[in-house]
């Protein structure tokens, strides 16, 4: 949960805000606005001063249409830029897709860079190889001049999610860190505002890579799309809310172009809750068909957590039948994994959860005893609690295979709030296996 961009590290676990700088004459919301050096370094310390924690440096417009900026000429535009701010300490990104510019920009102390083309050039790699800096591996489909000609998927999620995935394990394979490399699914690069729409909304699918993933949707055309606001420039509060939505699913960096309404939007953020599901008493189904009635008995419970006050469910898992754990006279269980974003207290929480479990006829009378509905809080990120009535993080968690497996399919490498890792090298009770996705 830690992308290191040379001498930065950041913590996914709380938004990483990434300021846009753009040095350009002819960017589709702001060009020509900050394209004097003096006028580029005010901006970025306002930025800074704003909250941003990385600046990311562009000297090429890669709006719909745009024509490629000579080398030359992008780079006398940046790296003078580039080097000053990095002298003055700060995490600078260079946004290019032009191995000489990402070159000279780290020499110039840029530790982040920032490739709209998703490392497809050999020798962006190359680059990537000869340095420590945080890379941004992003979706386009052709190229900047033509990617909005008639882009076409069958599945849009899919597709995206693929690429990306394929893209960071070569790079990988290559010798670079997985720590380094951060996911864009290149919102508006290649595809429609609708393609775009059904992309974001389901940003969860891209987090289970195991990533860390950027949202950069700060003034783009599905903007002006979704909330029907065609000036760029009045898109910073719609832009701010669809970030937000973004990090509740899974995002941790986020690109924008106005940092102070964005930070202010993200001072919403809720915590995000683990919850473990179990069942192995079914109360409806025939003879024989068992562990279909345990699965429909936790769809029920699932679709009751719908109904806990200033809470949403973001991902959840597949299914997996387990064997009992501790107690092991008893039927085989099946198990899932809820991801929450939740603004209900931890204890108030399991109130909530208890009661469904009471809905669902659950009896407590031996301990880890056969059960029709359990609800455990595994984690609540930011709550470190040790009572009678609350522990977290779960303490048993890592032992627990019905646990960690579906839970390593939604975040593989997750970090809990006492910032233990997510690893199945202590599993030793509740053998799983997938049974439904």
């Amino acid at each position: 949960m830690t992308w290191r961009c040379a001498s930065f590290e950041f913590d996914e676990r709380m938004p990483i805000i990434m300021g846009i700088l753009n040095v350009t004459p002819d960017s589709f919301s702001d060009g020509g606005e900050h394209g004097t050096y003096d006028s580029a370094l005010e901006h970025a310390r306002r930025m800074l001063d704003e909250g941003a924690q990385i600046i990311d440096v562009g000297g090429e417009s890669t709006r719909p249409g745009s024509d490629e900026v000579p080398v030359d000429e992008e780079m006398a535009r940046v790296i003078d830029v580039v080097r000053a701010l990095a002298g003055e300490g700060v995490c600078v990104s260079v946004d290019t897709r032009h191995a000489e510019v990402a070159r000279a920009a780290v020499a110039a102390g840029a530790a982040v860079i920032n490739d709209v083309s998703g490392f497809r050039d050999p020798a962006m790699v190359d680059v990537a190889k000869s340095c420590d800096a945080g890379l941004v591996v992003m979706h386009m489909k052709g190229e900047p001049k033509t990617m909005q000609d008639d882009p076409v998927y069958d599945d849009v999620v899919t597709e995206v999610r693929d690429y990306l995935r394929d893209r960071a394990d070569e790079l990988e394979r290559a010798g670079i860190a997985r720590e380094r490399i951060c996911i864009d699914p290149g919102p508006g690069f290649g595809k429609t505002p609708s393609q775009t729409l059904e992309m974001v909304r389901n940003y969860h699918e891209f987090a289970r890579l195991g990533y860390p993933l950027m949202a950069a949707f700060s003034r783009k055309s599905f903007i002006g799309y979704a909330y029907n606001i065609e000036d760029p420039a009045q898109r910073d509060a719609a832009s701010a809310a669809e970030a937000l939505l973004a990090v509740e699913l899974g995002a941790s960096v986020v690109r924008t172009h106005n940092v102070a309404v964005t930070a202010e939007a993200l001072a919403d953020l809720r915590p995000l809750v683990v919850i473990s599901l179990g069942c192995n008493i079914a109360l409806v189904g025939n003879p024989g068909e068992e562990q279909e009635g345990k699965i429909a008995q936790l769809n029920h419970a699932i679709s009751q957590l719908c109904s806990v006050p200033d809470s949403q469910i973001v991902d959840i898992s597949s299914f997996y039948a387990s064997e009992p754990a501790y107690y092991e006279d008893q039927d085989e269980f099946v198990n899932a994994i809820v991801l929450m974003r939740c603004g209900v207290a931890p204890k108030e929480l399991l109130t909530y959860l208890h009661a469904i479990e009471n809905s669902l006829g659950r009896v407590r009378e031996i301990p880890n005893g056969p059960r029709t509905c359990d609800l455990d809080i595994v984690d609540y990120q930011m709550y470190v609690v040790d009572t009678e009535v609350l522990t977290l993080p779960h303490p048993r968690v890592l032992e627990r295979d019905f646990v960690v497996k579906p839970l390593m399919e939604l975040r593989p490498n997750f970090v809990f709030a006492d910032g233990a890792r997510l690893t199945d090298e202590n599993v030793v009770y509740g053998k799983a296996k997938l049974i439904e996705r």
